[in-house]
């Protein structure tokens, strides 16, 4: 029912009340209401037959639908797209139906795209769903090479090469972050190595990071590194009351949401423009950080990660 429509539920009632207590003729309370003779006739009709829930809008949806595709079809259509990835225009000529239709089957099933199933087994993802800020927080460790003095190939172009042929190497830097399920309110630190010792200490910092913000974590999901599997570290979630789980083997897509901010904090920070050196680009994460909580939109949150968390003063600053 949009708003403008002239008889709501309310409205109809009231015509009905005319006719049955005041007396009026189907015609005079249409005309009262400025509505047709057979408009009103049939809400009265419908009124005499099923009483003030004969009022109640219908679903216009049929009771059955004879051309919908049959079950064992649709099995089989949403089988080939498992086993063999295709998509609605070469299943449509294997199953005998339109591509369009087999798109609509493939919706229907949740399988419509390639990432919403995983690559190897072909079964649908169930995404992590959350309801509040806190409720699940993804730890991950990315793993980044270092820039050498002066800029390396991004800056200088594939042939580039240092005085000594492959030039020379300087290590990784490892990205440790945390990243809310629901808000996508996120915190990272750059370290030297991914040690139990050092992701403690981040987490130990992540956790102040999300209280200031008024958030208390009740589970953290990590994957199966060795880091998160020391004993000071399952002793630190202990203490603060936290629920760790652990995502399957060799399945990051388990960790989807942390694996997709890695993603885009190398193509918006590390990957976005040639640094001079690595402290260069060290020191552009705070700000790009600030950037993405408080002014990027993202758009399964519908703003920036910040506009999902509740009684922050200055969030837009």
């Amino acid at each position: 029912m949009h708003r403008n429509a002239p008889l709501t539920v309310e409205g109809r009632r009231r015509l009905c009340e005319r006719i049955e207590l005041d007396g009026f003729t189907i015609a005079q309370a249409a005309e009262s209401m400025n509505l047709s003779r057979q408009t009103a006739s049939r809400w009265w009709n419908r009124y005499l037959n099923g009483g003030l829930a004969g009022l109640e809008d219908r679903p216009s949806r049929p009771k059955t639908s004879t051309t919908r595709t049959s079950a064992r079809l649709e099995r089989r259509i949403v089988a080939l797209r498992q086993s063999r990835k295709l998509g609605p225009a070469r299943l449509g000529p294997i199953v005998g139906l339109p591509p369009s239709t087999v798109h609509k089957v493939l919706v229907r099933h949740g399988c419509s795209r390639l990432s919403y199933m995983d690559r190897t087994s072909g079964r649908v993802i169930r995404r992590i769903e959350t309801t509040r800020v806190g409720e699940l927080v993804h730890i991950d460790v990315k793993k980044l090479a270092k820039i050498p003095p002066g800029g390396g190939w991004r800056a200088h172009g594939r042939g580039w090469r240092r005085a000594g042929g492959r030039g020379a190497r300087i290590g990784y830097a490892f990205i440790h972050s945390a990243i809310d399920a629901h808000s996508r309110l996120a915190y990272s630190e750059i370290h030297d190595d991914e040690q139990a010792r050092t992701a403690i200490a981040f987490f130990e910092r992540a956790l102040a990071f999300f209280a200031a913000h008024g958030i208390t974590i009740e589970r953290v999901l990590t994957d199966n590194g060795s880091c998160y599997r020391a004993g000071d570290f399952r002793l630190l979630l202990v203490t603060a009351d936290i629920v760790h789980t652990f995502t399957r083997p060799y399945h990051p897509a388990t960790n989807g949401k942390v694996e997709r901010y890695n993603r885009t904090l190398l193509d918006e920070w590390a990957y976005v423009r040639a640094y001079g050196s690595e402290p260069a680009r060290r020191r552009a994460l705070d700000r790009w950080l600030h950037s993405y909580n408080h002014h990027r939109h993202h758009t399964a949150v519908g703003g920036p990660p910040i506009s999902r968390v509740n009684n922050v003063p200055g969030q837009y600053n």
